[in-house]
């Protein structure tokens, strides 16, 4: 018999967790992400192409190792992997060891190369690439109370909220150094520890390569007065409810992030400081400018016109102001130059 939670009162950090990955959780559905919102991976494919890219870089960064591994984590239902592979060249696919790491079951169809894991791989060569993970890796939810003190808030599997105990130990810790509350009643912070171990914790799985980690994201001088946590269900934005029907997420601190993942242990010894930049900045880096044809081609060649146009269009997207060209890119060099740094 399934526990009735409905009236249980609980933080928001164990709430999300059963409501997005407990036994009837959203992310176990069959839809998939897919199915609710759309990231970059399903706007485009120019998005797996420019991941290609990158994997290939890294390639000649690692001098070429005789497996490659690709880690695609928070795969979905398996659409990055599966465009990272079909957009490599023929030399350097037939050295690449592809996972998707996930917690639903491995998706009927899907490439036969590509391993299904519910943890990453330890010992990777190669590039470790998180889209969209870390904004649903379950946090706290801190308010100010009347009297100027951060308390925890605590959910019903209804939605319904109210304040608990104050916040204390090193959550305490970590919003005076992160994201410091104003004594203003009201006032709201997502406490992003968890997020900080578990990127670490992805790092450390790198022995030499890169880690990327691509999501909504602010920093500490532009943190939201009320805090981000949100639902999403059918591709609307609505209330976030902890009963497995929607998207339960809030934005990254990637800036929090950032600073932990460096402290990783790997074989590769003390890492250099990660790089914090835009999707509209990485892609461009990488050949997504969303430049639109030269006109001279609609008379040269029609069709390859229309075909280039629709690819600006798409690279537009990815790239857009107040759009995914906004979100950050946390990127983490593991023993090898910063395959994006600009030359």
């Amino acid at each position: 018999m399934t526990e009735d939670t409905t009236g249980r009162w609980r933080g928001w950090r164990t709430a999300a967790e059963e409501a997005l990955y407990g036994p009837e959780g959203f992310y176990r559905r069959p839809e998939g992400p897919a199915g609710h919102f759309r990231t970059s991976v399903h706007a485009s494919t120019l998005f797996a192409g420019a991941v290609a890219r990158l994997l290939c870089r890294v390639d000649e960064a690692l001098d070429r190792p005789p497996e490659l591994g690709f880690v695609d984590l928070a795969a979905g239902r398996g659409e990055l992997v599966t465009g990272v592979l079909a957009a490599l060249p023929a030399e350097v696919a037939a050295r690449v060891r592809a996972y998707a790491v996930e917690i639903a079951d491995r998706p009927v169809g899907l490439d036969p190369r590509v391993e299904w894991l519910t943890e990453p791989p330890k010992g990777i060569t190669g590039l470790l690439f998180a889209n969209e993970w870390l904004d649903n890796v379950p946090v706290e939810v801190a308010e100010v109370d009347s009297t100027g003190v951060p308390r925890l808030v605590l959910v019903r599997q209804d939605g319904t909220e109210r304040l608990g105990e104050p916040v204390a130990g090193t959550e305490a810790e970590w919003l005076a150094r992160w994201w410091p509350l104003a004594p203003e009643e009201g006032l709201r912070a997502e406490i992003g520890l968890p997020r900080d171990t578990a990127w670490a914790s992805a790092v450390a799985c790198v022995d030499r390569g890169l880690a990327i980690a691509v999501d909504y994201a602010h920093t500490r001088d532009t943190r939201p007065p009320f805090g981000t946590l949100t639902g999403f269900r059918e591709g609307r934005e609505t209330a976030p409810v902890p009963d497995g029907s929607c998207d339960v997420t809030a934005h990254v601190a990637l800036d929090a992030c950032a600073q932990a993942g460096a402290t990783a242990t790997t074989p590769a010894g003390a890492l250099p400081r990660a790089r914090l930049l835009t999707q509209r900045a990485a892609l461009r880096a990488l050949g997504v400018t969303g430049a639109r044809p030269p006109l001279t081609l609609a008379s040269t060649d029609p069709t390859a016109y229309v075909r280039a146009l629709a690819g600006a269009g798409e690279a537009a997207e990815l790239t857009a102001t107040g759009g995914l060209g906004d979100f950050g890119w946390l990127v983490q060099s593991v023993g090898i130059p910063d395959p994006l740094d600009e030359p």
